[in-house]
């Protein structure tokens, strides 16, 4: 089992606060990713599990064991690092095997992990090359499988693909997910800031922001049922749609004094915004008055950007539209996927009874 569990850790550097008491259970196997704003205690989060960090209070374990005062090197974890940080004058083979060597384990057992290593990752044929001859994606898989001989019972990647390019970075985190498969039993925690990464390869996220735990859930979860604004904003790209205002037996009342015709909250409730996602907003013969702003085409979607009253909305529509830059056009909302949060900015529910206010509303 490889577990990890934090409870109430805490770091501060002086009279700086990075981490604020995160209580965190990440389950033995799971693939977790910390995502969040730079400067919110992501890598910071990672570095105390890894141990190059020392927290300042609180309780950290691995597979149950209290590792807050155990070295980085007993703590039976391997880290990936942004940079490959691999021996130039090495080879891939002596890279993968060289943690091994160092611990004196035997050549017959360093060949057979190394070979198995580089047999997962597609490394094979590399094994003779040194790093200058290879790609940034092949020299990231070589630090990948620097981890993989060691057996740990953690992995750990700080942002593994944010030096290479579009492509690479695509090919690697297939790569990552193929790893994942091959190795299901061993729990990974990932920081990064590409939310297709944490979409595509997390089992839950953590977002943080400020050093505080903001919400942990699947990747869908996240993104139908954001827990409060912030989160809302955060994850998903273009976008979440926000609007400030208030709600009235008309609608929903923009800050700026535009209405939206959107349904009434049940007895004693209130929003303050309310918020739809791109692909939730469609331009139509009816609904909230707005002009084009910009229009970005991008093959099988159509981003629209349009003002309704001082407020940009942004509509991702899944065909080709033949719309220009000032055209008058209506927006509407499907109202099955309204976000509405209350003044803290908490989510505070889905629209209820929205079949029956789409059809008062035609």
């Amino acid at each position: 089992m490889a577990d990890v569990t934090l409870r109430q850790v805490k770091k501060s550097y002086g009279n700086l606060n990075i981490l604020h008491g995160i209580d965190l259970d990440i389950r033995s196997g799971e693939f977790i990713v910390f995502v969040g704003p730079s400067g919110c205690g992501k890598s910071t989060l990672l570095r105390s599990i890894a141990g190059l960090e020392e927290i300042t209070s609180g309780e950290l374990r691995i597979a149950g064991e209290v590792v807050n005062d155990v070295p980085p090197s007993k703590r039976g974890i391997a880290m990936v690092f942004q940079s490959y940080a691999l021996y130039p004058h090495m080879t891939v083979y002596d890279n993968m095997a060289f943690s091994m060597k160092i611990g004196k384990e035997n050549k017959a057992e360093i060949d057979r992990r190394v070979r198995q290593a580089a047999e997962i990752l597609q490394l094979t044929k590399y094994l003779d090359r040194l790093p200058k001859a290879m790609s940034g994606g092949q020299r990231q898989r070589v630090a990948i499988g620097r981890a993989i001989v060691r057996n740990p019972k953690v992995f750990l990647f700080d942002e593994p693909l944010s030096n290479l390019d579009a492509a690479l970075r695509v090919a690697t985190r297939i790569e990552i997910a193929k790893l994942k498969e091959s190795m299901p039993n061993t729990t990974m925690i990932y920081v990064t800031h590409d939310q297709v990464e944490a979409m595509t390869l997390a089992d839950r996220i953590v977002v943080l922001k400020d050093g505080h735990i903001e919400q942990v859930g699947t990747p869908m979860d996240l993104y139908k049922k954001p827990g409060n604004l912030f989160v809302a904003q955060f994850i998903g790209s273009p976008a979440m749609n926000i609007l400030d205002g208030r709600t009235t037996t008309d609608g929903f009342v923009a800050s700026d004094g535009t209405v939206f015709p959107l349904p009434a909250l049940g007895q004693g409730e209130s929003a303050l915004a309310w918020g739809i996602r791109p692909e939730h907003l469609k331009l139509s013969d009816s609904g909230v008055p707005a002009v084009v702003e910009v229009v970005e085409p991008t093959g099988a979607e159509t981003l629209v950007m349009a003002k309704a009253g001082n407020n940009t909305l942004s509509a991702l529509l899944r065909e080709r539209i033949s719309v220009m830059p000032g055209q008058k056009v209506f927006l509407a909302p499907d109202l099955t996927q309204l976000h509405l949060f209350n003044a803290k900015g908490q989510r505070i529910m889905r629209v209820r009874n929205a079949s029956r206010v789409i059809r008062q509303m035609k």
